[in-house]
């Protein structure tokens, strides 16, 4: 039978969980609580080292929490961190990218510059995907159990909501239907085209400007790889995606080319071929990171630098480790590419260690 408890929360952690620790020591992870919080959790018998615990009340509230403007908040599956004042959010998600690269990636003492902020906290999405099953259409509940109905979703851009609103009129079969404001691009695109722009901006800044390559690994549509290639005497795009590939082409200067195919199988006769020394490597991955392969290539033919943009701090934090005997973590920079959720996008800067050629 289920006891509740009173507990101190101590942070944050990734993946959005608050966490405190039971009278007997046990760490207990518990949603919708703030750091610095006295709150009373509901806790099921367990005999293990971690626990779940189930929010009762806020018995002393933080001062940094807000009430969240969303009415389907707590039951819809999509926002964890509404009731957050932003900067706060802005804060743990620096500090979980730092806790992540230190316990994960081996880095003692990594550094990780202050979260990049959205321009807009709310209306910043630009697809959504939402899901009919009988008479509702919205997204899935917290809890796992069946739908939230959505009349507006507050993270969608006013686009995406006009689809939505004309998507409840309409007759469809029941599964996923995705609403996008942008219907020109094929494959992966970011979902936030203001905090997208900071990311590229960023990324150019952290390329030089000379006689040099651009490989962009998991390039997409060419997002970066067209954006930079006036920075490169050459540019070389790999992604799998066919349609991708050909949308890149389209729009591709005199020194861009882009390859059709896995990276691992690509990458390697690409640097075989040129001096290191003058290659810059963005590392774009899925979730699950970089195929162990690419680390093996990238350690064999070292390069100038790595710009590694992640969606995942726990992917990324394992494969710079995997890359730790040649290349050193010089910085690391989250960009909130999501706000109002646990997700994470992280920039990290990877040089060869001293006395490694490249």
């Amino acid at each position: 039978m289920s006891a509740s408890e009173v507990i101190e929360i101590t942070d944050v952690a990734f993946g959005g969980k608050a966490v405190g620790r039971l009278a007997d020591g046990r760490v207990c992870f518990v949603a919708d609580a703030l750091p610095g919080e006295r709150v009373e959790v509901n806790v099921a018998p367990s005999t293990k080292r971690f626990v779940e615990g189930q929010l009762e009340r806020v018995l002393e509230a933080s001062p940094r929490r807000v009430k969240p403007p969303c009415p389907y908040f707590g039951t819809c599956g999509g926002c964890s961190y509404q009731h957050i004042a932003y900067d706060l959010q802005l804060e743990l998600k620096t500090d979980q990218v730092r806790q992540t690269l230190r316990r994960l990636g081996g880095i003692e003492a990594p550094v990780v510059h202050a979260a990049v902020a959205s321009p807009l906290p709310y209306g910043y999405r630009n697809r959504i995907t939402v899901h009919r099953i009988g008479g509702r259409i919205g997204f899935h509940r917290r809890d796992g159990k069946g739908l939230v109905d959505i009349e507006k979703c507050l993270l969608g851009s006013a686009r995406v909501n006009e689809l939505l609103a004309e998507l409840r009129t309409e007759r469809f079969r029941e599964g996923a239907r995705p609403l996008r404001e942008h219907h020109d691009r094929f494959g992966f695109h970011q979902t936030n085209d203001a905090v997208a722009a900071l990311l590229l901006a960023a990324v150019e800044q952290a390329c030089p400007v000379g006689e040099g390559t651009l490989i962009d690994a998991y390039c997409g549509d060419g997002f970066f790889a067209n954006r930079l290639a006036a920075k490169f005497a050459r540019v070389v795009g790999i992604e799998w995606n066919e349609r991708s590939v050909a949308q890149a082409r389209t729009r591709a200067a005199a020194n861009e080319s882009y390859l059709e195919g896995d990276v691992a199988e690509q990458l390697g006769d690409l640097l075989a071929a040129v001096d290191g020394a003058g290659v810059t490597v963005i590392l774009d991955p899925p979730a699950q990171g970089v195929d162990a392969r690419v680390l093996d290539l990238l350690t064999a033919y070292p390069v100038a630098r790595i710009l590694y943009v992640s969606c995942n701090p726990a992917t990324l934090a394992r494969d710079i480790k995997g890359l730790a005997g040649s290349y050193q973590l010089v910085a690391a920079t989250p960009f909130d590419m999501f706000p109002q959720t646990a997700e994470i996008e992280v920039l990290a800067e990877l040089r060869p260690r001293p006395g490694e050629d490249a």
